[in-house]
């Protein structure tokens, strides 16, 4: 394995707690029996068997050294029950080894997309010279991919804000896309959760590189706030112009400034602009990111369910600009919705030409309730449904979206009231679109 006995001595001696047993729990269990094989970490699979650990461990005075947290457990949960230092992470471990071979995409939108255009440029430019390697947070663990690392490696990786908090080493280009109010259920507000993405700044090093976009207002911000603590070199973007005459199924601004610092991050790495370009052109889009599923009865499906922030919900409409109808709510975090809002109101905007709103779940309740009696009127004169049932919802769809214009799922809100995850709505909802289609299409999924 490669840098093996680096890796090892991030755990020998220790006392570990693996808080956290889903797949990258069980990854660094499988790590952890490689490497050591008479090591026995406690494990804990749910918040009862961690506190439950945590609170034996605080009264016979033996505190773990080392609590490998999964991403989906909150911080601020362990807040008064250990040492807030040992608590650790996958990724915090992963960079202290290879952060020198590690190009890491964070952001509150767009980081799949980001991630996996880096990952096919570099592919497509290098092919078998270096070995590029996909993971992190798009769901390949990082400790999954050890055994395929050699000297060749380049990893580009997906990074979360719970993957990035505790980090001690940051890797060596990272790019940070935006920033939206999003996760605020597992932060005490809005500040901490930018902190958090922030330190795929803070913990680098003089040689290192970090891309952030200029068009953030929130994320200009937030630089100009740590920029005295920064000590790597910053590259602020925006589009690039050249950009816009180049092929590629990606569609909207926000996917072209995707598209921008990608050119940025592989030309840092020796990808001219023609090689980007055309490996551009070959780049297919991600499953649940403005994915078309395809026209029946005369109405384009679209399928955005990756969109659980208000911001990419607009800029999914603006990409389209023929939406008529437009499907929203869910789970509700408490996120502002007012600059949806705004959005849908605006008469100078695509917004305004969306006819029919369907409202789900509790968040979809809220924007109903708040939008009803707004003086510039963003629901009134417009058809909708609250309904919870997509087989309901999608037949409703059909029944009064136009011939000829879009019924876009892009929801403003997170999935699990009812669904596993963002994935298991937008596949759901795919799936009926495909099973109610008039028998007189033919279907092309």
């Amino acid at each position: 394995m490669f840098r093996q006995p680096q890796l090892t001595a991030l755990f020998t001696g220790r006392r570990i707690l693996i808080a956290g047993y889903g797949r990258e729990g069980k990854s660094t269990h499988d790590l952890l029996t490689k490497l050591l094989p008479e090591s026995r970490p406690d494990i804990a699979r749910n918040d009862d068997e961690i506190f439950s650990l945590l609170d034996q461990a605080q009264r016979q005075g033996q505190p773990y050294d080392l609590i490998v947290k999964s991403p989906g457990i909150p911080t601020m949960k362990f807040e008064g029950r250990c040492n807030l230092n040992t608590i650790t992470s996958q990724s915090d471990l992963f960079l202290q080894i290879f952060s020198d071979i590690t190009i890491a995409v964070t952001g509150t939108k767009g980081k799949s997309t980001t991630t996996s255009l880096i990952h096919h440029v570099l592919r497509h430019v290098y092919g078998t010279q270096r070995n590029i390697i996909l993971a992190g947070n798009i769901g390949i663990p990082l400790f999954d991919i050890l055994d395929q690392l050699d000297e060749q490696s380049l990893i580009v990786a997906e990074f979360s804000c719970h993957q990035l908090e505790n980090i001690h080493r940051a890797p060596h280009i990272g790019v940070i896309l935006n920033l939206f109010q999003e996760h605020l259920d597992h932060y005490h507000d809005y500040h901490d959760y930018q902190m958090a993405k922030m330190q795929m700044m803070l913990c680098q090093q003089p040689a290192d590189h970090c891309f952030y976009c200029a068009d953030s207002p929130d994320l200009v911000d937030r630089v100009a706030e740590i920029r005295p603590k920064v000590q790597s070199h910053l590259h602020p973007y925006t589009v690039s112009p050249t950009l816009l005459q180049c092929p590629s199924t990606l569609k909207g601004s926000h996917n072209l400034s995707n598209a921008s610092v990608a050119q940025l991050v592989t030309q840092l790495l020796g990808v001219t602009p023609d090689q980007f370009a055309q490996a551009l052109t070959t780049f297919q889009g991600l499953p649940h990111r403005l994915q078309l599923i395809g026209t029946f009865g005369g109405i384009t499906f679209y399928n955005d369910s990756i969109s659980t922030i208000p911001e990419a919900s607009i800029a999914a409409v603006e990409a389209l600009q023929t939406v008529d109808t437009l499907i929203l709510g869910g789970f509700d975090r408490g996120i502002d919705y007012s600059s949806l809002a705004n959005y849908l109101a605006d008469p100078n905007q695509a917004g305004s030409r969306v006819s029919n709103l369907v409202f789900v779940g509790l968040a979809g309740a809220r924007m109903l309730q708040e939008w009803t009696d707004r003086p510039d009127e963003p629901v009134q004169g417009r058809r909708t449904l609250v309904e919870d049932d997509y087989d309901a919802i999608v037949r409703w769809c059909y029944q009064h979206t136009q011939p000829g214009r879009i019924c876009l799922l892009s929801p403003a809100a997170a999935s699990y009231d009812s669904f596993r995850n963002f994935e298991h709505r937008g596949t759901t909802f795919k799936d009926l679109v495909l099973r109610h289609a008039p028998q007189t299409d033919t279907i092309h999924p």
